[in-house]
Formats: structure tokens, C-alpha cells, sequence
């Protein structure tokens, strides 16, 4: 039987710009090149911003949330699906 199920705690997150102070704060990678094909340069992927997560490293763009776990983990989370699911905490 499928029932609804609820998060029990607030996250931490903040909106990723691309800053340098964000880049380090998060250990960000960038510009990582995904080599599609080896034998032809021109199918390569550059993919500007990777962060990691419990999963491994994972794309990250300009604007997706970067939110922090109970345990100090860190995952992305595209903007359109984070006001969707989210919703800020009053203080």
C-alpha cells in the first residue's frame, strides 16, 4: 500500500551563482570534460560545475540549490524543483 510520507527536518540549502567564495566553499569542480567518445574529440562534454554527494559527483548548474543534509552532505537540487518542494522556515 502506497501512503504520503513527509520530511521531519528543515534543510540548509542556498542557490548556487557561481561565485568563487561558493566554488570553494562547496569544493566544486569545474569544467570537468566527459570524454563521450575517446577516439573523436568532438563528441566530448565539458560540463561546467560538479559537486559532491553521497552518490558521487553530480552537475550542478547556475541557480540549482545546493542543500545540506542532516549529516553535512550536500546534494543539488534544480531551482523549478526546489520551490516546488520547499518552502523557507520563518525564524
Amino acid at each position: 500500500m502506497i501512503k504520503k510520507y513527509r520530511k521531519k527536518v528543515p534543510i540548509q540549502a542556498e542557490q548556487f551563482d557561481g561565485s568563487t567564495e561558493m566554488i570553494n566553499r562547496y569544493n566544486i569542480r569545474t569544467n570537468t570534460v566527459y570524454k563521450l567518445d575517446p577516439e573523436d574529440e568532438s563528441f566530448n562534454e565539458t560540463v561546467p560545475y560538479q559537486i559532491e554527494t553521497l552518490e558521487g559527483w553530480i552537475e550542478l548548474r547556475l541557480n540549482y540549490w545546493i542543500a545540506e543534509g542532516v549529516s553535512g552532505e550536500h546534494w543539488a537540487i534544480a531551482d523549478d524543483i526546489f520551490k516546488k518542494t520547499y518552502v523557507e522556515v520563518e525564524k
